[in-house]
């Protein structure tokens, strides 16, 4: 059985390779790998995946050890060696078809916030690249190797024309101390003093150093020496030079390769985790805050801002993070001299490494001299955002100290340009969309509450923040012919347009029957044969409709399967009209009719679920929590209908996400000295109804 087939999936999503990454990865003549910090595969590229058996696209999110089992076995011992300052593990593999391969793994760091990973590099032996570096030695033992000798106290006493060959030195010049002219002035000093120690401890000596050849250039030398002993005392130095500079040159290449392969590796998972963050973006300020993010994580930069275009295509409009610094000047026109307006107009990347190089690209506008004047910006990068072919805008980055852009940070910005693009044409069209419907969701709710002698009605509603789609909450009060006042909050299930028309219908039906038979359980009845006639069965409405006397305080109530209602008393614990909910409307069953005394002082409070439930909080829960949270509210809010609904919708918010709309509508029967008035008004009221 094969690698790829033994071994199932991996379960995280697969990395997204840019171009420039994939052919660093690809066309590399030895095999890498990044291992993240939780001991799992980032990325391969195809030797890796060769060695392991599997395609590239299934080795991110595997354990490197279990693949590694999967495919074959260890030769022998790992080692364990210091290397450059870290400890670096070499060992062998024969994998299944037969095949040796040397590997090697070192630790490496995200430049941007230090996160440790491990890097593998993996030769097959037999390979080209192997079989280059064994016959590179080989010769370079053979051909390559300069003997030389000096006396006891250290000085070269013989000539050595291999040397003078290299060097082109004269025998004056060389013997002596004269070998140290030739090498490069920065490794003579410590050469010298590493020479001068060995002779006068007599113990082995070895350095490496440049030397400086006959034809200007400078190649890498390794010298070793030893003193030859007789009777205790030294007699002479036996040393050879043997020429490194292939060797090192190999050793520069593999090591910046590795680098490269590694930072690449590193920009592929900040872009990979950027674009998952700007998919969460709904607004374009979450989009601006995921992005400056972003910016100092993934950049470095001090400072990061979307400049946007504004309808004419005239003027550009800067959005930056909550509590960001802003720029000088927060719209400008397009010709105003900045970097972002210069990337929109030439739809070009820009890029100003310094104050001098912004002038330069920006004509030495004085408006570059007061934007280093009042900003800490020394450095700046600005990529203009295409979307359809046409630019929306630009991301604009600022640094703090001068700092010059690579070609393979500047595709990274590209893309991340790109990505936020994207995000901030969806964020547009979510704001459109959700200002549409949240104005159409009002439309359909009173544009005021009645107002009502002896009574004080207070409403809420907020608007879910994660739809665009107009809702089925609704709410409704108004006054009656006989002086009472009738009240309704109802949820039609779904969300859209037909959640809206069936909300109007419902309400329009429900003032209608009011005014004819305004008891609760008769209006509830009429509901339900207009319902069974109008609605499908899969439009489910919940409501609480009451009448209230404001004389005599007391409050007729039918519930066609709605939460129970909150009563808040000043001088007692608020609870929940205990009332057993009927079925939703639509669903024929004899109607209840509650009978309640809402005293003076008094408020009773309906409201939708998006108060109480969310995906972590339950409604029974949520229930108990919402009667906690009325008990905990101050005099003067309990005293106020509207303080004490924003008082409730706050606390039963805070810490959670709004996933819902949430809707409330309160009724209190205030403390007053004027109830004979009051009776009389009602009185009044009915006899003009008799006649």
């Amino acid at each position: 059985m094969s690698a790829e087939t033994s071994i199932p999936p991996p379960r995280t999503d697969d990395v997204v390779l840019t171009d420039a990454v994939r052919s660093l990865l690809d066309d590399s003549p030895i095999g890498f790998a990044l291992v993240g910090s939780d001991g799992r595969i980032v990325a391969v590229n195809r030797l890796v995946a060769e060695m392991l058996g599997l395609a590239p696209e299934l080795c991110p999110g595997h354990d490197p050890a279990e693949l590694l089992s999967a495919c074959g076995a260890p030769v022998g011992d790992a080692e364990t060696v210091d290397h450059g300052g870290g400890r670096v593990v070499r060992g062998r593999h024969r994998t299944a078809d037969g095949r040796l391969w040397d590997l090697t793994w070192f630790p490496v760091s995200d430049p941007a916030t230090g996160d440790p990973h491990v890097a593998l590099i993996a030769v097959r032996d037999g390979g080209e690249v192997h079989r280059d570096e064994q016959r590179l030695r080989a010769l370079l033992q053979v051909g390559n190797q300069i003997v030389w000798t000096a006396d006891a106290e250290g000085e070269v006493h013989e000539d050595s024309p291999p040397w003078r060959n290299v060097t082109g030195q004269s025998p004056q010049d060389y013997l002596g101390r004269g070998w140290f002219a030739a090498l490069h002035p920065d490794d003579r000093s410590g050469v010298e003093r590493a020479w001068d120690d060995a002779v006068l401890d007599r113990t082995p000596f070895d350095a490496l150093f440049r030397v400086r050849t006959h034809s200007g250039g400078y190649a890498h030398y390794r010298a070793r020496a030893k003193p030859v002993m007789e009777g205790g005392e030294v007699v002479e130095w036996v040393g050879s030079l043997v020429d490194v500079t292939t060797e090192r040159e190999a050793d520069e290449l593999r090591q910046r390769l590795n680098q490269q392969l590694s930072e690449a590796a590193m920009r592929t998972a900040r872009l990979q985790k950027a674009t998952s963050d700007l998919a969460e973006a709904l607004t374009a300020d979450e989009v601006v805050a995921a992005m400056s993010e972003i910016g100092r994580s993934g950049v470095g930069a001090d400072h990061t801002c979307v400049v946007l275009l504004d309808r004419n295509r005239l003027r550009l409009d800067t959005v930056v993070a909550y509590g960001d610094r802003p720029l000088p000047r927060a719209s400008f026109p397009l010709e105003h001299p900045d970097i972002a307006a210069r990337a929109i107009a030439d739809r070009l990347p820009r890029m100003a490494a310094d104050p001098t190089e912004l002038g330069a690209l920006l004509e030495d506008a004085p408006e570059v001299d007061e934007l280093v004047r009042l900003t800490p910006e020394r450095a700046w990068a600005a990529l203009p955002m295409m979307v359809a072919g046409r630019p929306i805008g630009a991301l604009r980055f600022a640094f703090s100290a001068p700092r010059e852009i690579g070609d393979e940070e500047r595709v990274f910005l590209e893309a991340l340009a790109g990505q936020c693009a994207l995000a901030i044409g969806r964020a547009a069209l979510y704001e459109q969309e959700h200002n549409t419907a949240e104005e159409l969701q009002r439309s359909l709710l009173p544009d005021e509450l009645p107002e009502v002698r002896g009574v004080r009605l207070a409403a809420y509603y907020r608007s879910g923040s994660r739809h665009v789609q107009v809702g089925g909450d609704w709410y409704d009060a108004f006054p009656l012919p006989d002086g009472r006042v009738a009240g309704v909050l109802g949820d039609v299930m779904g969300k859209g347009i037909p959640a809206a028309a069936g909300m109007s219908r419902i309400r329009n039906a429900l003032r209608a029957l009011a005014f004819s038979m305004p008891e609760p359980a008769d209006v509830l009845t009429g509901l339900d044969r207009m319902f069974s006639a109008t609605e499908g069965m899969d439009q489910v409405t919940t409501l609480v409709y009451f009448v209230l006397d404001p004389v005599t305080g007391q409050l007729d109530l039918s519930n066609a399967g709605h939460l129970p209602p909150l009563v808040v008393a000043g001088g007692a614990r608020p609870s929940l009209l205990d009332t057993d909910p009927d079925t939703p409307l639509g669903i024929t069953s004899p109607r209840g009719h509650h009978k309640f005394f809402v005293q003076p002082g008094n408020t009773v409070a309906l409201y939708s679920d998006g108060l109480v439930e969310n995906r972590k909080r339950s409604v029974d829960s949520g229930l108990d929590e919402l009667v906690d949270v009325a008990s905990s509210a101050p005099p003067e809010v309990v005293g106020d209908p509207q303080q004490m609904l924003e008082y409730l919708v706050e606390s039963m918010l805070e810490g959670y996400e709004q996933d819902d709309d949430v809707t409330l509508l309160a009724v209190q029967l205030p403390v007053i000295d004027s109830v004979p008035d009051l009776r009389s008004h009602t009185e009044e009221a009915h006899r003009e109804k008799e006649r």
